[in-house]
């Protein structure tokens, strides 16, 4: 299966490129590419015509892992050669640069799903999301001057979804993946380095949520204002964070998962490993992707067999020759945070199976 890197732009296929940079991920939007071609004979560049702003579409083979616009084109030339470099993003970028656009400014009754559709509408985007009996979004206002994505992304987290966007250029509102790559990564096999992260610094022995900052319950203790508490045996030493609820009528459930989420995700990113793979396909010829858990073996890393998610996923070719880097980490690292949309407001919550 060829793995040649190309660049559709205007209905030219350009391939040939020396170097490739492509990089796509659950928490990074937009997915994004850096390309570059040097001019082995006189005049063999004249044919790159590639203007910023043109939609473009960047493919591995026969599979497009990139569909957007191209942002920066950079030739440039000194006394031995002639070179050609682009970069671009996927379509979600407009979510990230531009404006919302939205009659009225007010937004309340609808899930997540449906608000990420009309807010994605205006700039051609589609929206996929799989997952049922989504929060129905109770009343809040936008405000002037916020993206889109800061909107998706807040009523992502209110109903516990990863926003991230696919191949095609469109977006995608999921929990952390099920599905499995046909193979794994491990040592001696098709790892060629890794290395593993562990940290403590970021986790807590004892989490605690409050019904609000300023405790007017004091003559009774903290009985009245104290929601919930959640303990991580794994830190031994005093250690306590404190979370406040984002809103105070009817959200006392979404701040007790808060102090769960706080613990279980924290210790989920305690570990993460980083993997550099000899080719940008698993062993059924499918390009790695994030959101898909992996099997992992790394021994010498006292890495047992184990699944993880694929967090990041980097196709890269240069003269040190063809690789992938993959970030991984425990499913337990992607549980989206239960979060409120505003502070102070009633959460009329209800769910549906939209």
């Amino acid at each position: 299966m060829s793995d040649e890197l190309s660049l559709t732009v205007n209905n030219t296929k350009i391939s040939g490129w020396t170097e490739v940079r492509v990089t796509r991920g659950v928490e990074r939007m937009p997915g994004d590419f850096e390309i570059g071609m040097t001019e082995l004979y006189p005049g063999e560049l004249d044919e790159v015509v590639v203007t910023p702003g043109n939609s473009c579409v960047v493919a591995i083979g026969g599979d497009t892992v990139i569909t957007g616009y191209v942002d920066r084109y950079v030739p440039s030339f000194d006394a031995n050669s002639h070179q050609v470099r682009i970069s671009g993003r996927g379509k979600c970028q407009d979510l990230v640069d531009c404006s919302a656009e939205w009659a009225n400014g007010q937004i309340s009754g609808a899930s997540a799903a449906v608000v990420a559709t009309k807010l994605a509408a205006p700039y051609g985007i589609g929206v996929t999301c799989v997952e049922t009996g989504l929060r129905i979004i109770p009343q809040f206002n936008l405000m002037l001057g916020e993206t889109p994505f800061e909107i998706i992304d807040r009523i992502s987290r209110y109903s516990s979804l990863l926003s991230y966007e696919e191949t095609d250029g469109s977006l995608v509102l999921a929990r952390a993946g099920t599905l499995q790559h046909a193979s794994g990564l491990e040592e001696g096999q098709n790892v060629e380095a890794a290395s593993v992260t562990y940290s403590a610094d970021q986790r807590y022995q004892t989490y605690r949520a409050f019904l609000q900052a300023v405790n007017t319950f004091q003559e009774g203790g903290e009985g009245g204002n104290l929601i919930a508490t959640t303990t991580d045996s794994g830190v031994l030493r005093n250690r306590k964070k404190y979370i406040i609820a984002e809103a105070v009528a009817g959200l006392i459930d979404v701040a007790t998962q808060r102090a769960a989420w706080e613990m279980n995700r924290r210790n989920g990113r305690s570990v993460v490993v980083s993997v550099t793979v000899d080719s940008w396909r698993d062993g059924d010829g499918m390009l790695w992707a994030p959101n898909m858990l992996v099997p992992v073996y790394l021994p010498s890393l006292k890495l047992d067999r184990k699944l993880w998610l694929i967090s990041e996923v980097t196709f890269r070719m240069d003269e040190n020759g063809t690789h992938a880097e993959l970030v991984i980490m425990s499913p337990d690292a992607f549980v989206v945070e239960p979060t409120g949309l505003q502070y102070g407001f009633v959460d009329g919550a209800t769910f549906n199976s939209q």
